[in-house]
């Protein structure tokens, strides 16, 4: 276990070096920074100024060390449309995001657990079922938040349809509301927050948690009809315990390898998820400095995203070693 934990550590190292190029080479082909910074009817002398004062007269190599030096001290650039460092823009919005992309991975892994044995169903019924599954699989995330608020909000009033919180902005460490609520012994904030967070959660995460159900039963389906299932119930073992501790560790595999490819596709939604419930996150910002060219603050969150989804892929890959001894043998 230690040699694969190194060499997935090897791995995330030069995932994260590559991804470092690439953002920093997509921030200086994207345009004039120095222009967006200024505006476009700065004088010249202004721009040669702004331009070496920035160091973007350097070559790209030391521009590019620069670069790294600046990531290492915590420093991300200044906003070129806000004049406001890009990391004090990003605290409140960082712990933003991975609340909700975390409460989505959540939502994913119990709605494929919960799901899987409809898939197996059979009888008269069972087309119809998998026919629904296989729908709300293919729907964009944009059109399960719609829905979502229309249903749970506009008819039920059953949930809320924007904000993080009715209690305005967390006094806390974390930033992730539900876990400051119950830090400041405040159940009620906890609550409203997590009331918050169930519909953008769940537009996120309905797409991935129902694909990863149909992986898992059929999963399942293989490990439930395997030769060591059937010896097990030669042994006299029950049909919840075969499921439980051979069923679902050896169909568990397959799904966690989804997994790691739906936590993309999560991250991608929750641009347009954020948007439509109005969460202060970084999609919502990635938007916001898109449509003001703001170089800066877009491989900034570009940056973050990227770096999110390689450590939570090698996070499915050390779990996924951990339930099949096999992966670490590759």
């Amino acid at each position: 276990m230690v040699r694969f934990l190194a060499h997935r550590a090897g791995s995330l190292v030069v995932v994260v070096c590559s991804l470092l190029v690439l953002v920093f080479a997509l921030s200086r082909v994207g345009g004039d920074p120095v222009r967006a910074y200024l505006g476009p009817n700065a004088s010249q002398s202004a721009v040669a100024e702004t331009r070496a004062r920035l160091g973007l007269d350097q070559p790209l190599p030391a521009q590019f060390i620069d670069y790294v030096l600046r990531l290492v001290n915590g420093d991300l650039g200044i906003s070129y449309s806000t004049r406001r460092p890009v990391v004090e823009e990003l605290a409140v919005r960082i712990p933003a995001t991975v609340e909700l992309a975390l409460w989505a991975v959540i939502f994913a892994v119990l709605i494929a657990i919960a799901l899987s044995g409809l898939y197996t169903l059979r009888g008269r019924g069972a087309g119809i079922v998998r026919f629904v599954l296989f729908s709300a699989a293919s729907a964009p995330s944009f059109l399960l938040a719609t829905g979502g608020v229309l249903l749970f909000f506009a008819v039920l009033g059953a949930l809320p349809a924007s904000g993080r919180s009715s209690f305005g902005a967390s006094q806390g460490l974390t930033g992730f509301y539900v876990l400051d609520g119950l830090i400041a012994g405040s159940p009620a904030y906890s609550w409203d927050a997590a009331l918050h967070l169930i519909l953008p959660a769940l537009a996120a995460s309905i797409g991935p948690g129902v694909a990863l159900a149909r992986v898992l039963a059929d999963g399942l389906s293989g490990a439930m009809t395997s030769p060591y299932a059937r010896t097990a119930r030669s042994l006299g073992e029950g049909e919840r315990t075969i499921l439980v501790r051979h069923g679902f560790r050896n169909a568990a595999s397959p799904a966690l390898s989804m997994l790691g490819v739906q936590i993309g596709m999560m991250l991608s939604s929750l641009v347009v998820v954020e948007q439509i419930f109005s969460w202060n996150g970084l999609g919502q910002y990635l938007t916001r400095a898109i449509s003001a060219a703001d170089v800066n603050s877009i491989a900034a969150v570009s940056l973050i995203l990227g770096v999110f989804y390689v450590v939570m892929n090698a996070v499915v890959d050390i779990v996924l070693a951990a339930v099949d001894p096999r992966i670490r043998l590759t």
